[in-house]
């Protein structure tokens, strides 16, 4: 009955990292506003290593459509400045010497669609890897019924138990898409 318990416990664990994989990359889409977490996915070429953005520099948003990007070592500012104006975020940022000014321009209709589909297509990742995460959990569960370590009726149980943690972590998907859609569509 143990190994049946920490299949659950292993299923539902790699379920909520799926759920926190989704929250991280909806951060990331843009909407109306800036957000310091929309910078999480970038990379710098910061002396020829990958590093990702928020290791070198502080965020700062004093207006709704303006982030400011603060270098720890102002002699990265340019490779920073690119590596910010050739990722998704569709902005020119600016330097003054010390900071990075991101002014974020009022999304079009059609922008906004366009990050709606990519949320919607973020979601469907994440609610494919907790089916699989399920499809594991259940091969695992009926090989120890096989195996002759746990009965049927144990085994149903768990399963019930599984679909019913499925479903919960799906239901956060869709409610953090939900939330994403809204932020999108808000004016």
């Amino acid at each position: 009955m143990s190994d049946l318990n920490a299949a659950l416990s292993d299923a539902s664990t790699k379920m909520s990292k799926a759920v926190e994989v989704a929250k991280e990359d909806f951060g990331a889409i843009r909407t109306g506003r800036a957000h310091p977490s929309m910078f999480a996915k970038i990379m710098v070429d910061y002396y020829g290593t990958y590093t990702p953005l928020s290791q070198l520099a502080t965020f700062q948003v004093p207006e709704a459509r303006m982030a400011l990007v603060s270098p720890y070592d102002k002699g990265a500012m340019a490779v920073i400045e690119k590596a910010i104006r050739e990722s998704d975020l569709g902005v020119n940022p600016a330097s003054d010497g010390s900071v990075i000014r991101v002014n974020f321009p009022q999304l079009t209709e059609e922008r906004r669609k366009e990050y709606i589909k990519v949320a919607r297509s973020k979601a469907e990742d994440s609610k494919i890897s907790i089916r699989n995460v399920r499809r594991s959990a259940k091969e695992a569960m009926e090989k120890l019924e096989k195996d002759g370590e746990v009965g049927k009726d144990d085994v149903a149980r768990a399963e019930k138990e599984l679909d019913k943690t499925t479903s919960d972590h799906v239901a956060k998907i869709d409610d953090l898409l939900k939330h994403k859609e809204a932020e999108l569509l808000e004016v």
